[in-house]
This record gives C-alpha cells, structure tokens and sequence, in this order.
C-alpha cells in the first residue's frame, strides 16, 4: 500500500519517439486547421444569436417599461434584467443547436468531439495511467466499493495493464481514519488486484482537495502520463476509461478530456426528480455547448483524464491576494485549471454522451444547497482572475460564464424586488394600478414572460424531445408514458426548486460580502429522511420571503399577483419541499413504479450493477459494525 515509483523506460521512450501518433496513423488524427476555420464560422453565428436575442429581450422590456419614460427604477430593471441574460440565452441556444445536432445527425460526436481514437476499441492502450481518489472523511466502505466495481469492471475490458490505482485520503477524524485502515486493510486481502492498489492518507489536509491531488503529483506525477481524477462517490466502467486513455494516446494536444457524469439511481424523491432532468436534459445542452466551444471546453473536477506533464507546468492554482471569503485557496479548481491548460496551449474537450460515467447525486435538500453554495464562493472567486492579462478569449469567457453562473438567479430576485418597488411607490404615473408591466399592451409583457420561461427551460425541454424522438431512448426510460410523464413533474419540481436556489443564493452572497463564508466540511452522500426541525432552520428565511413578498403585492399591487404567485410557491412551501423530499415512503413508490426512472434504473449496466450488489454487502456489514465494540482512534496517519 506504500507509494513504490515504477521505471516504465519503455513507454517514455515510445512515446518521445512519436510512437503515439505512429500507432494511430497520421489519417485518424483531427486537422486542427480545418477545425479551427469551422469553429470560427460556428462562433460567430452563436455569438451573432445570443446578441440579437439579448438585445431583442432588453428592448421589449424597456418598451414594456418605457411608454410613460423610463425612471430610475426602469433603467436599475433594465441593467439587472441584462445580469441575467448571458447565461440564460446561453443556455437557450446551446439547447437549441443540441437538440439539431442530436436529431439530425447519426453520429453527433463526429460533429463537436473530432478526436482520434475515441471508438478505436482494438487499440492496444500506450500511456501509463493512474486512477486517483481523493477523499475525505468519507464512508469507507462506498469508497472502495465504486474503487472495486471500477477496476474489476476495468478488467473485464482489457486488462489491468498500464493502470494503478490511488486511494489519496484526507481523513482527519481519528474514528473515521481508524476505520478507513481496517476497511482498505480488508479490502487489499479480498480483491485481485492488491499489487496495483495504493492507500497514504495525510495527517494535515492542506489544500483540500487540490493539496491532496498536487501531493501526489509531486511525489508520483512523473511515473505515470495520464491521470483520472475519480471523487470518492465517483463510479466510472472500464470501457469508458479505456476510451479516455486511448483519446489522450492519439490527440497529443489534448489536455483534459471530460465525460458527462450521470446520476446513479436512488430511491430518494428529491434525488430522482433531480437526476432524472439532469441525465435527459444533459446530452443537448452538452452538445450545443461542445459545438462552439471546442478545445476551450469545461472541466468538472472528476471522471476526467488529465494529461500530468502539462497539468504540472500549466494548472498550478494560485493563492487569491486580500482578505475574506473570496481569497486564500480557490475552491472551484476545475473551471481555473481548464483556463489555465488553453492558455498553456492544449485542447480541452468534453465528450457528451451518456457512456459509463456516474456520480452519487445529493441525498437532500439542504445538502444540495451546501454543495451550490461551495460553488457560488468558489465561482465568484474567479472575480480576482478573470480581468487579468494572458487569458484566451474563450478561457476569460469559460471564467466569466462560471461567475455569471450564481449571479444570473440573486439578479432575477432583485428584478422583481424592483419591479415591487416600482408598483408601490407608483413610479410610473399611476399607469401600473392598471397593467402590472407598466403603460405599454399587456400581450407584449406576456409575450416577452413566455420566451423568458421557455429559454429558462430550453435545456429540459429539448432533452425530453430528444428522448421521446429516439425509440430506443425511450425504451431506456420505460417508455414513452412514463418519460413524458416524469417529465412534466421535473418541469415543476424544477420550478420550485429554482426560486429556493436563487434566494440561498442571494443570501449567501450577501453574507460573502460581510465576510461570511463556507468551510470545508464533510458531505453527505446517502439518502435519509431530514427532520422537520432541520427543515424549519435551513428553510424558514425562504418561507418567511416568499410570505412578505406575497403579503407587499397583495396590499401594495395586487394586480401584479397573478405573476407573482408562480414564482413565490417555491420558497413558500420550502419547508414542506425539503421534508418531503426525503420522505423515504415516497422515494420507494417512486422507485416501484419506476417513476422519474434513469436509464440505469431500468437496466443497470454490469458496472453500476456490480456496484450496487457491493454496497448492499456493504449496508449489512455496516450494521454489524454498528453493533461491535467501537474502534480505537488512530494516534497518527497511516505511514505511506
């Protein structure tokens, strides 16, 4: 379980001799010049979409403001309306060239994703890749379980060669560490491949996640080429790495290359209706997205490959200057580290489709905000990044894309803050007590509503067409019936979901700029019923909120409730959102009738379904545990 460095002379001098692009022929690599005139025309008719769009929507907002002439609040309206526009028309026609993509074209990975390699199943893999895992005062037992289910599905697929496996811990709880030992120690005695199989755990977690990662690298990056970056909840089958390393074998430029990562199934109601729009949602957007964004893709953090000689000279994360939250150590590594490997020069790509890659998603509410909240900090940090000098066009816009990200839902909210305002203090010549938009016709105010909402929701929207277009796809969600069905309750479960996201988001940075921040703290991963009273606590502001709000327009502007009402249920009912959530009577009906099904709760593949019969032996020795004499703390970290 030690670290033990490994000569491998004979990779390093095929692959110094060129001997990777021998192996895949000169014809199978992409032709970066003739991509790059391509993806020139594909920007410039994106961008010249999203402009016009933009602008579109501000001018009908500001005739619907403007026909008595615009106050000071109209033009505050106006300036925050233009917050949100970015990310939100982004998303449009990212789903909107997705979805083209994915019914019009047999392959739609030969159109956004042009690497070499990537369905070259006979090719014998080159590079030295090391499986790494981070973790951190996680369950034992999932750890090594999805570890388990990877390598022997990993196996299964070609073989063990050319890969090792790390297990990097960050355990700092002496019961958790002492346990952590005595399951890697079992775990090394039960499985076949001990000898590729590494365990340190650190006694300080400088860095968190990243000091963890670059303590490996520093100690072992220069034995291996490649490294896939799994989370401790991460599950990924053997032929979705072997494609990966091949990838990273025939496109020498490539730096990082990204899968999409599903959801694993859940018997939790919140889970299920989050991760069912997620997955058909996912595929559209991701390749609209791909189409234009090319090499100067995103990174999420994991299920990616990463090329180690240009992430070690090019991804080192700086240490952000001043005071407070939004200095020190960067939270959100991955989109910085994708900016910095296309400012070093290499390519960046995501591969959208569903092939293989898969997560544990939030077993609840109030964990599903923790996890946007460390986001958002980290996100708004990139603030101090992105008007530096030096950045590619495309990676200053991936930063800029990200902080727009968690600003785009605080804007909405205070848009109707003033919009309230506005109609209470009567600002625009009495005219509001007869049409909530002011002076102008009502049915350009409705108009300029529907294409807000639709936009908003493109995303779900063009992924449910692409699945109900696609026999098989809908087979894979239980039919038709059922994935329309499924469907239109995700469209309302995101409703009320996103008004309770926006206004934690608002707080959150409101308390960002009184110096309030997050800490690093354990997740939670596995589904269990929130009580009410934790429900009250972490929910009341929003309840409390939407009450205020709804009482000021019913006193103040009643005209306005009919399109406040919609946006207000939400935060209103976020208590009862949260409670019931988790209530664990639902999430199994939803689960017996298969009810806001993924494809993987239908069939599962070998790897997920491997997995899955892990942690139910898993869930009984648990329980046995649980019943045994408590561990004896660890003084110190295990020795590496």
């Amino acid at each position: 379980m030690d670290f033990i460095p490994k000569a491998n002379k004979a990779r390093a001098q095929d692959l110094s001799r060129g001997g990777v692009n021998a192996f895949c022929g000169r014809d199978g690599l992409p032709q970066p010049h003739h991509e790059n005139r391509r993806l020139a025309r594909r920007r410039a008719l994106f961008f010249s979409l999203v402009a016009l769009t933009a602008l579109a929507a501000l001018a009908a907002l500001a005739l619907v403001l403007g026909q008595q002439g615009l106050s000071a609040i109209d033009l505050a309206m106006l300036a925050v309306f233009a917050v949100t526009l970015p990310w939100t028309v982004i998303g449009f026609w990212n789903a909107v060239f997705g979805l083209i993509i994915a019914l019009g074209r047999r392959e739609p990975l030969d159109a956004v994703a042009p690497l070499a390699g990537r369905d070259a199943h006979e090719r014998r893999l080159i590079g030295h890749t090391a499986i790494v895992v981070p973790a951190y005062d996680e369950d034992p037992q999932m750890v090594l379980g999805h570890i388990e289910a990877t390598i022997d599905d990993l196996e299964d697929a070609g073989g063990l060669d050319n890969f090792e496996i790390f297990l990097l811990s960050d355990t700092q709880d002496s019961f958790r560490a002492a346990e952590e030992m005595r399951a890697v120690q079992g775990f090394c005695n039960r499985i076949g491949f001990a000898d590729r199989f590494h365990y340190r755990r650190r006694s300080d977690n400088a860095g968190h996640k990243t000091g963890n990662l670059w303590e490996w690298l520093e100690r072992r990056g220069a034995d291996f080429d490649y490294m896939i970056v799994l989370d401790a909840d991460s599950l990924m089958s053997g032929g979705a790495i072997r494609r990966l390393v091949r990838v990273m074998d025939c496109n020498p430029n490539l730096g990082i290359c990204q899968t999409l990562i599903a959801g694993l199934p859940s018997r939790v109601a919140f889970t299920r209706m989050f991760q069912f729009g997620m997955r058909h949602g996912m595929r559209a957007y991701a390749l609209g997205a791909a189409w234009w964004q090319g090499p100067a893709g995103p990174y999420w953090g994991h299920n990616a490959i990463i090329r180690i000689d240009a992430f070690m000279r090019h991804c080192r994360l700086p240490t952000l200057p001043g005071r407070g939250p939004l200095s020190g150590l960067v939270l959100s590594h991955d989109q910085l580290e994708a900016a910095q490997m296309v400012r070093g020069g290499y390519d960046v790509r995501v591969l959208p489709d569903e092939y293989g890659s898969y997560e544990i998603n939030p077993p609840c509410l109030p964990e599903f905000v923790r996890r946007s909240l460390r986001w958002c900090q980290g996100n708004l940090q990139y603030l101090k990044l992105v008007t530096k000098p030096g950045w590619p066009p495309m990676a200053r816009l991936q930063l800029a894309l990200a902080i727009l990200m968690y600003l785009s839902g605080p804007a909405w909210l205070l848009f109707m803050g003033l919009g309230f305002m506005q109609g209470a203090l009567g600002v625009s010549g009495g005219a509001i007590a007869d049409n909530p938009w002011g002076a102008a016709p009502s049915g350009l105010g409705l108009w300029l509503l529907a294409g807000m909402i639709v936009m908003v929701f493109a995303p779900k929207l063009a992924g449910l067409i692409d699945a109900l277009a696609d026999s098989r796809r809908r087979r894979s969600y239980g039919g038709g019936f059922r994935l329309l069905s499924s469907g239109i309750a995700e469209f309302l479960h995101g409703m009320l979901l996103a008004p309770i996201m926006a206004i934690a988001e608002a707080l959150f940075i409101l308390g960002l700029a009184r110096g309030k921040g997050l800490t690093w703290k354990v997740q939670r991963r596995h589904g269990f019923a929130v009580t009410w009273r934790e429900s009250i606590a972490r929910f009341w502001p929003q309840t409390a909120i939407a009450a205020l709000a709804l009482t000021g327009f019913w006193l103040h502007a009643p005209q306005m409730l009919p399109w406040i009402i919609p946006v207000a249920i939400g935060p209103l009912s976020a208590i009862l959102f949260c409670r019931f959530g988790t209530n664990p009577a639902l999430g199994r009906m939803m689960a017996r009738r298969r009810f806001a099904a993924i494809p993987e709760d239908i069939i599962a593949p070998p790897v997920v379904a491997r997995a899955m019969r892990i942690a139910t032996v898993a869930d009984r020795s648990a329980r046995i545990r649980a019943a045994a004499p408590a561990l004896t703390p660890l003084p110190q970290p295990a020795g590496e």
